[in-house]
């Protein structure tokens, strides 16, 4: 059912809002979601004097099923919101039964922010939240969102179990299920096939799936002496931005040398002797791997771009540049494997909202969107998909009309070799892509999770202001440096 949408205010006034929201937005932390309700009030020309905001209650009856998620960072046409229009249309006849997508601004720090404040003030009404996968303790410990109820049938307790192990354990916290997986992620090494051909290194000497960070860094001093080696290109790049790619990396980089932060019930289990241990890989890495300085500085866009425009050579990143890539190099010009060592677990999942009154039509909607045709819409968008089966050669295919709006002009389906548009990069062939699926489907089931805590947002606060301090030193003490973070880390993971 769609709404009439109150008549917006001008660009300026939109702007100076969204300038306020941001000032307030830092000060206040958890209450940005209820900020943002109150500025598009504001921009919508209400006045101070009107009604309070409409808390949802009055809409719950008849109104959409609301998904709240982030934004879509596969830039191919909207995969998910395309998934909800397919739920929409084969509930045509139901108008309690559609569904509505609210995509939430700003990074992943943001949008966490977002969700807390509008699920614990009531200011805002949604039934499915799309919950990065280290949220998920955090959220139900605050009991802000439903344990999934066991599988009703033999069908669908099969079907639950065909979801990958490890993507699955993300949704559990203290023996309990409380979303299922929607899309994964994990970390990948992409690289310059080109750069490393005209340097003299062969295809058997490039990455495989039992590389190894001393076989990056042999070919980063190989890399290092070639002729055709410019003056500002670096062997690897990654997000090492003062962000949760940061943590990521930091995670990654101790998990190599078996550095355990937390146990599974979000216990701290690190020391300074450890810690110590992990600094030094993490320094070790970039210097070895000759890291590009711009790294420090670098999120999953810029860390891109720099990678495609040959100032790094390796690059460390998510499924999704797979895709990405595709529109900017030819095929025969960079390749992808598994990543060196340790790879973190990405994604998320979708959980139904303890404060949902139809908590029952909400979970078949999730249940539709994490079917194994969904799964395969997410996987031929760019996302990982989370199920075993969708990576077989027998996969269920993409829903027909999903399939169709991710490719609004005409291009070829997954499947099929591309005829490439003129002045546009080669298509990936089938053989390349079935490839990387596999890859993709092995790196999965290899990954590492990310410390699970309610207290995670303290955690990776703490893990990022103190380690880029580190790395931007250029002398840096990492014994000092594992003392004070033990210190900080304790105080996180105890709520303090």
């Amino acid at each position: 059912m769609t709404r009439p949408r109150p008549r917006a205010a001008g660009p300026a006034v939109r702007r100076a809002v969204r300038r306020a929201v941001r000032r307030a937005a830092r000060r206040a932390g958890l209450t940005l979601g209820c900020l943002l309700l109150l500025a598009a009030t504001a921009c919508a020309g209400g006045g101070g004097d009107g009604p309070p905001p409409d808390d949802g209650k009055d809409r719950a009856a008849d109104g959409p099923l609301v998904v709240a998620s982030g934004l879509d960072v596969t830039g191919s046409g909207g995969v998910r919101r395309q998934l909800v229009e397919e739920w929409n249309r084969r509930h045509a006849g139901s108008r309690d039964k559609q569904a509505e997508l609210v995509e939430l601004p700003g990074d992943a720090d943001q949008q966490r922010s977002q969700l807390l404040g509008a699920l614990q003030s009531g200011s805002a009404r949604y039934d499915v939240v799309n919950l990065d996968i280290t949220w998920i303790p955090e959220f139900a410990e605050a009991g802000l969102v439903s344990p999934m109820p066991p599988a009703a049938s033999e069908r669908e307790a099969d079907d639950d179990l065909d979801f990958m192990k490890r993507v699955h354990a993300t949704t559990v916290w203290k023996g309990r299920s409380y979303a299922r997986p929607f899309n994964s992620d994990v970390g990948l090494l992409y690289y310059r096939t080109d750069v490393l051909t005209g340097a003299g290194i062969p295809t058997g000497r490039q990455p495989s799936a039992d590389w190894t960070w001393q076989d990056l860094y042999a070919s980063v001093k190989t890399l290092g002496v070639s002729p055709r080696r410019t003056r500002d290109q670096a062997g690897w790049t990654t997000q090492l931005k003062e962000y949760e790619g940061l943590t990521v990396n930091i995670v990654e980089a101790f998990a190599d040398v078996h550095v355990k932060l937390a146990d599974a019930d979000g216990r701290y289990k690190a020391d300074p002797v450890s810690l110590k241990k992990g600094l030094d890989a993490l320094l070790t890495r970039n210097r070895l791997g000759q890291v590009q300085p711009a790294a420090l500085s670098s999120d999953e866009t810029s860390s891109l771009a720099d990678f495609a425009a040959g100032r790094a050579v390796f690059l460390r990143h998510w499924p999704y540049a797979y895709g990405a890539l595709g529109g900017m190099l030819d095929p025969d010009r960079y390749g992808v494997d598994r990543l060196p060592g340790a790879a973190v677990l990405g994604g998320q999942n979708l959980a139904v909202t303890a404060g949902s009154a139809r908590a029952e039509d909400a979970r078949a909607l999730v249940r539709f969107l994490t079917s194994a045709e969904s799964e395969r819409c997410l996987l031929d968008a760019g996302f990982a998909a989370t199920r075993d089966s969708t990576y077989s050669p027998g996969a269920k295919a993409c829903w027909p009309r999903v399939a169709a709006a991710l490719r609004p002009d005409g291009g070829p389906s997954p499947g099929a070799t591309a005829t490439a548009r003129e002045g546009a990069p080669k298509e990936q062939s089938e053989a390349a892509r079935a490839a990387y699926r596999t890859t993709l489907h092995d790196a999965l089931n290899a990954a590492e999770q990310r410390p699970r805590t309610p207290y995670y947002g303290a955690f990776t606060h703490v893990l990022q202001s103190r380690v880029h301090a580190l790395l931007s030193d250029e002398t840096p003490d990492t014994a000092q440096a594992a003392a004070e973070l033990d210190t900080a880390l304790r105080d996180a993971f105890a709520g303090r």
